[in-house]
């Protein structure tokens, strides 16, 4: 359905009567009006949002929000009134179409705060007067990371929320996604904290304050810590975090007497879910969110990937951003928004624990290996709903009918699947160990059945999602409104018999009720005196009419149709708390579709692309026989191409690889292939290749691409620099490095410097796997004196003046970069690269003449060798230049000319 359009017109004023809006204008005396003194009052508790400020069908924002509202949004702002001898901004959009605009301005980076009317109209009237302001308060701050509705998430990406805060020197770090409950807590250190919160690539960061002069207690200072692109960082009060109130919290939440049962959490740890708990009370105003069990997570887990190489290899969003043309929507052949979610999260962090991702690969091998299971299994998941989001919103208290009916036919599906799988030979642990989970919900699904339609509405207020049948009482009030209905039918047409006006209608509305309705030319047969018919409204083109007869059955109807709804809103309050009881149940049964989604995906995905199982060792080894990368080849084969695959065989005796040759011969493909096949098969995933036998990697890092990261004061050497540090401080013996073009950044010997300086580092004090590819052929001696160090080039050949790349590798160094042969294929013009070849030439001779490297790196005054060179001949130059087959008759004359010039 098409949002309607936001509001952009003014309304007639701020006075509320009988909820519709009066005429007078707005008081332009100093005193504010009360409907202004009520919204100052609930914008100073939320001053850092914009306010929804509900008035009848809209939501209205005023003075700066409404101004920030305006230009985010594209919608007209307008003014009405004055305050404070000004007029007053504003601009409104309707609340059925709220959540459309809300996704727009969460996603320019804006809070929201939401003001709804707490009392009717009516209420307010019978309480305060006929004039009395209704009541309005604050009952949710809308944030990225507090998101639960559909329309504002992205159903395949989780949305994280991430508290943290320095303790003792040591950093606790507490991580939620609301929208299906899950919670996470872990300490780190301060080296591993960015790496950390990269993991779960947060939409919102709460921390407290950079300083605090009143605690003796650390904080950090996100602005220099962290550098995490699209997450809002939120400032919490430092006494937010208390270590005891976080425990006494989830106790509380949980309702257990003591936490040891869900893990041994650290004070750190507790320090940060204590201030994640504060903020998001804040945001739901007293109403905590469903959260499972919190589960305590160590960087033990998973492999370390920092925020520089998950950006370098686009591991779940592209350079551009984007989802799409990373390796995640490459891979990706799940068939729910969960199993999407929890593919994520693993490629974001690949497990170390060998045991583990041996159990993943069996259960990806056993859909692999029986076509018909998988595909059985994959029919069935599609037709799961999102049983995790809808908890989470019935338990924030923002479900609707549908949600309860889709967590009735998720849980029966899985219950069918549980049957299904249960029957199944040869199952392998894993899945023998989560089938218990599918079960367990039987009477909830019987329950939820025989309550809700098969159909239910989103919206709840409306009633009809109750079952016939299922309360005796309920169908007799729906039979009494559909009489009293079908009396008003039959009274419409009584009235258009006795009157003769064919065009008579009886209609309804929320201010008038049932009313009679005649065009304006039809009316004057109905105001006559004996007529029945008493006058109600006039507008343009019709008139209204109240009927005796007519008040009698609305007010049955009315009455019936009032206490339905009022039955059926009860009998939804009991199913939401009969569903919630069940909710940690609900929730595992959740993470097991997810689970059974993603296995059966990834063995789809192997059976497509040809992919083989890696073998997990404990040794440091990467020995892939015809590796691909997954997403170029992807791209390759969209475009009727093939991908050439290459090995890559690693151990502790050959543990660095030197990898020369040109540029676009495949140096940065072959790096960062063998880097995401380690990545997917620590994940649990199949990989792309014939065979694989991978030790396990415990941290792994790329410094591959040049950029700079100006919001940072970086440039590109910078930037560079900052991660090759990082690379050097932080690699294991049992760490994985690719690097590419180390040193480029800078000057000729600035840079050929600090590259065998970093080859000898990681060879000698790392001691980790290796691949590092660059220009510098003058590294090549370093496979004299470094033992583990050997040397190796992507193909390359010259035929006809023309540059093939092959994209093999082969052992042995290359034998130069064919540099001027790439400038050819990118276009350059002739006598550029005329001069280049004359200059490079004469590069190489002083290069030769001074002994290079071999020399000791003296200082070699580059520029000097073409002084000390035979002078360049101008003549010889400009024809080597002029290309005769391209020249017009006037241009060969014209060339002609230039060239007699240079004789004289």
């Amino acid at each position: 359905m098409a949002p309607c359009l936001a509001r952009s017109y003014v309304i007639p004023a701020f006075t509320e009567m009988r909820g519709v809006y009066a005429n007078p204008v707005m008081s332009t005396s100093p005193a504010p009006t009360p409907m202004m003194a009520q919204y100052h009052a609930l914008k100073a508790e939320s001053p850092d949002c914009l306010l929804f400020y509900r008035m009848g069908d809209f939501f209205e924002l005023f003075f700066d929000d409404a101004r920030a509202a305006s230009a985010t949004l594209d919608i007209a702002l307008t003014s009405r009134g004055e305050h404070d001898g000004e007029k007053v901004p504003m601009c409104g959009v309707p609340v059925h179409a709220a959540d459309a605009y809300l996704a727009r301005l969460i996603k320019a980076g804006h809070r929201v705060a939401i003001a709804e009317q707490v009392e009717s109209p009516a209420q307010a009237k019978a309480l305060r007067g006929s004039k009395a302001l209704v009541a309005r308060a604050i009952v949710r701050v809308v944030t990225a990371g507090t998101l639960t509705e559909d329309v504002l998430l992205d159903a395949k990406t989780a949305n994280w929320i991430v508290a943290m805060v320095a303790v003792s020197g040591a950093v606790g770090v507490a991580a939620a996604d609301i929208s299906t409950g899950t919670m996470e807590l872990c300490q780190v250190s301060q080296a591993e904290l960015e790496a950390e919160i990269a993991r779960y690539a947060p939409s919102e960061l709460v921390a407290p304050p950079e300083n605090d002069a009143h605690s003796g207690r650390t904080t950090i200072s996100l602005a220099e810590k962290l550098f995490i692109p699209g997450a809002s960082i939120v400032e919490q009060p430092l006494p937010s975090f208390d270590s005891a109130k976080g425990e006494k919290r989830l106790c509380a939440l949980h309702e257990v007497a003591t936490l040891d049962g869900f893990g041994a959490f650290t004070r750190p740890e507790l320090a940060a879910a204590a201030g994640l708990l504060a903020y998001l009370d804040h945001a739901g105003k007293g109403k905590l969110p469903f959260l499972a069990p919190p589960v305590r997570r160590t960087t033990a887990e998973y492999m370390g990937i920092d925020a520089a190489t998950r950006e370098s290899l686009e591991l779940t969003q592209s350079a551009g951003g984007s989802r799409k043309g990373s390796l995640l929507e490459t891979i990706d052949r799940t068939v729910t928004g969960a199993g999407a979610r929890l593919l994520a999260a693993d490629i974001s962090g690949p497990l170390i624990a060998k045991t583990k991702i041996d159990a993943r690969l069996d259960l990806v091998a056993y859909w692999a290996n029986d076509g018909i299971a998988r595909e059985a299994m994959r029919e069935a998941l599609r037709r799961v709903p999102d049983i995790a989001r809808s908890l989470a919103r019935l338990s924030a208290g923002r479900g609707s009918p549908r949600d309860l009916g889709q967590l009735r036919d998720g849980l029966s599906r899985a219950w069918d699947l549980r049957e299904l799988l249960s029957r199944s030979a040869d199952a392998p642990p894993l899945l023998a160990d989560l089938l218990p989970a599918l079960g367990g919900h039987g009477a909830l699904i019987d329950k939820l059945t025989r309550a809700i339609v098969a159909e239910p509405p989103s919206d709840a207020s409306g009633g009809g999602y109750i079952a016939a049948g299922y309360d005796a009482g309920l169908d007799d009030l729906r039979d009494a409104g559909g009489t009293g209905r079908r009396a008003i039918a039959a009274l419409e047409a009584r009235y258009k018999s006795d009157t003769g006006i064919t065009a008579l209608k009886i209609r309804h509305n929320g201010v008038l009720g049932y009313h009679v309705e005649v065009s304006a030319r039809a009316a004057d047969a109905l105001m006559v005196a004996d007529s029945g018919f008493t006058h109600r409204q006039t507008l343009a083109g019709v008139v209204r009419f109240n009927a005796p007869e007519l008040h009698d059955v609305a007010v049955r109807v009315t009455q019936a149709e009032t206490h339905a709804t009022a039955a059926e809103a009860a009998h939804f309050e009991e199913l939401i708390a009969l569903t919630l009881a069940s909710a940690r149940a609900i929730s595992a049964t959740a993470d097991v579709l997810a689970r059974f989604d993603v296995a059966s995906g990834n063995a789809q995905g192997a059976v497509e692309y040809d992919w083989c199982r890696p073998v997990i060792v404990e040794e440091p080894c990467v020995e892939i026989v015809s590796g691909r990368h997954p997403v170029v080849e992807a791209a390759v084969a969209r475009g009727g191409g093939r991908f050439v695959a290459n090995d890559c065989a690693l151990d502790v005796s050959d543990r660095l690889w030197l990898v020369t040759g040109p540029n676009m011969g495949g140096k940065s493909t072959f790096l960062r292939q063998n880097a995401l096949i380690a990545v997917m098969a620590q994940a649990g995933c199949f990989v792309p290749a014939k065979s694989a036998r991978l030790g396990i990697v415990d941290r792994l890092f790329s410094r591959v691409g040049a950029s700079d990261n100006l919001a940072r004061g970086r440039s590109t050497f910078m930037v560079e620099m900052v991660e090759t540090a990082a690379i050097l401080s932080q690699a294991t013996d049992r760490s994985f490095v690719i690097l590419d073009e180390v040193g480029r950044g800078t000057s000729t010997y600035d840079g050929l410097a600090i590259a065998w300086a970093v080859v000898e580092a990681i060879h000698e004090v790392n001691r980790c796997r290796c691949l590092f590819a660059t220009h510098y052929h003058e590294l090549t001696r370093l496979a004299e004196k470094l033992p583990a160090l050997s040397l190796h080039h992507v193909r390359a050949r010259e035929y006809k003046g023309d540059l093939v790349l092959l994209h093999e590798l082969a052992k042995g160094p290359a034998d130069r970069s064919y540099g001027i042969a790439v400038a050819r294929l990118a276009g350059m013009s002739s006598a550029v690269l005329q001069r280049a070849k004359s200059v490079l030439s004469m590069l190489e001779a002083g290069r030769a003449a001074t002994g290079g490297l071999a020399a000791g790196l003296d200082d070699l005054p580059l520029f000097s060798i073409l002084i000390e060179q035979e002078p360049v001949d101008p003549l010889r130059t400009a024809l080597e230049a002029i290309q005769p087959d391209s020249l017009s008759p006037r241009e060969a004359l014209e060339a002609l000319y230039r060239l007699k010039k240079l004789t004289e």
